[in-house]
């Protein structure tokens, strides 16, 4: 990171230096475009009025000129035979021609100041140049003599200069100070992220960063600490999903290996071959249950386009799962409420059918005998909502966030006398999910659960 760090640097210090670049420059040329000229013109009526008291007042030009360079001003006197004089400090360059200066003894106006020719890099006004000035003809000792003025910058702007010079100076040395400890500000939160990086590749996720930032790079950092959670959430389900895997292949594998074991014996009665037989037929069963379900949730994890959609009629799905289901409520005397409503449905026919088949199911294994379960569907907000209720013994509220997550069992001695693998549930959620849609569960214990599934409506 100290690479970005210096190249922050460069590029805020580099947008400093060419801002006040740029700066100088507009200034430049604003000073060239619109104060020259009234430059120009303000030197121009003094130098008028110079020129108007040397003709009234012809004996004491010489003692005003000293007072007027005394106030700020360069003035250069000459005439025709050559004498000169300089009231004030000199120019730095006489650079006017002969001819010039004879224009202004017959009486011209030398405008020198707005015909200066501009440069880029310097400002006019404090060029201290002869023929940066103003030239008119006056009448000293009763001969003619053309004077030229300009502004003493030194005397006139001096401290003001080297003021403004300390302010510009100064407000480049802390920007480029300020912009350093900014920049430091930005990036270090940035190399944290990258260290809390390289700590999660190392399978590390105990991560603390500083979200109290209200800023992207607050917002970043917070994102961050969310995915870090999700990404150790995920790698604990991750973990324990091979454990459940494992053990629910390993328990059927040593019944089957144990009672074909049993079965070598030739003097085993036939009875109990049987029921050998039948117990390893069982597991096997079980184990292709098994298979099925993992492949339908890595089907339903990789490739949510294995979806054949097409539309049907729900209630008629519904009644047609009842039908199937109706020796098992027999079977525990169950009673059966339908409450559905004509509704065309769009998805997967055989996936909801799985739906519905494993939600009737559950509510049938865990409602006591004589008890009822209940299917209704309706239309509600815009939304199909499917129902499926019993009277059974209900889900403790502690385990009511878990009932979706893959191989839980809430009771594991009746799920395993069921043979219950504690997919079920996941697998209704994720084609649920798959559809755009949601499932919920209400459970109040000893009173009933109700599993509401809401799916897009035509």
């Amino acid at each position: 990171m100290k690479s970005l760090y210096v190249r922050m640097c460069i590029v805020f210090c580099s947008v400093i230096l060419f801002s006040s670049l740029f700066a100088f420059l507009g200034s430049n040329f604003y000073y060239q475009r619109e104060v020259k000229p009234l430059n120009d013109a303000k030197l121009t009526g003094m130098a008028l009025k110079i020129q108007e008291f040397s003709r009234s007042h012809p004996d004491s030009v010489d003692d005003y000129l000293s007072s007027v360079a005394s106030l700020g001003y360069k003035i250069y006197v000459t005439n025709d035979s050559g004498d000169e004089q300089f009231y004030g400090k000199p120019f730095r360059e006489l650079d006017l021609d002969e001819g010039q200066i004879g224009k202004v003894l017959e009486g011209q106006v030398y405008h020198g100041v707005a015909e200066f020719p501009s440069k880029l890099f310097i400002t006019g006004f404090f060029d201290n140049e002869l023929r940066n000035s103003i030239g008119v003809p006056i009448t000293m000792n009763n001969e003619s003599y053309a004077l030229f003025l300009r502004p003493d910058a030194d005397i006139q702007f001096g401290e003001l200069r080297i003021f403004f010079a300390m302010i510009i100076g100064l407000t480049l040395l802390f920007s480029l100070w300020f912009v350093m400890i900014s920049v430091l500000h930005v990036v270090k939160p940035i190399t944290r992220l990258t260290a809390a990086t390289k700590s999660i590749s190392k399978g590390r996720y105990d991560i603390k960063l500083n979200t109290r930032r209200s800023d992207e790079i607050g917002q970043l950092a917070s994102h961050f600490m969310i995915m870090s959670r999700e990404l150790e959430r995920t790698n604990r389900a991750r973990q324990e999903f091979v454990a459940n895997v494992s053990h629910e292949i390993e328990s059927p594998l040593t019944s089957i290996q144990g009672f074909a074991h049993s079965l070598k014996d030739s003097t085993l009665p036939d009875e109990e071959r049987l029921q050998y037989l039948s117990i390893i037929e069982e597991e096997s069963r079980r184990m292709s249950m098994l298979s099925k379900q993992l492949l339908t949730l890595s089907s339903l994890d990789y490739d949510p386009n294995l979806l054949q959609i097409s539309t049907f009629d729900l209630r008629t799905q519904l009644r047609q799962v009842a039908q199937i289901m109706e020796w098992k409520l027999a079977e525990k005397q169950l009673s059966l409420r339908l409450n559905l409503s004509e509704i065309s449905l769009t998805g997967d026919v055989n996936l909801l059918y799985q739906v519905w088949m494993n939600l009737l199911s559950n509510a049938i294994k865990y409602t006591p005998d004589g008890g009822e379960v209940a299917i209704s569907a309706s239309i509600t907000d815009g939304s199909c909502q499917v129902r499926v209720s019993d009277t059974g013994e209900g889900i403790n509220p502690e385990e009511l966030p878990m009932i979706f997550d893959r191989f839980y069992k809430a009771d594991r001695a009746r799920t395993r006398e069921n043979h219950s693998t504690g997919l079920g549930l996941s697998i209704a959620q994720k084609i649920v999910l798959s559809h755009s849609g949601t499932i919920e569960v209400k459970s109040v214990k000893g009173k009933g659960t109700t599993f509401t599934v809401s799916l897009p409506a035509l």
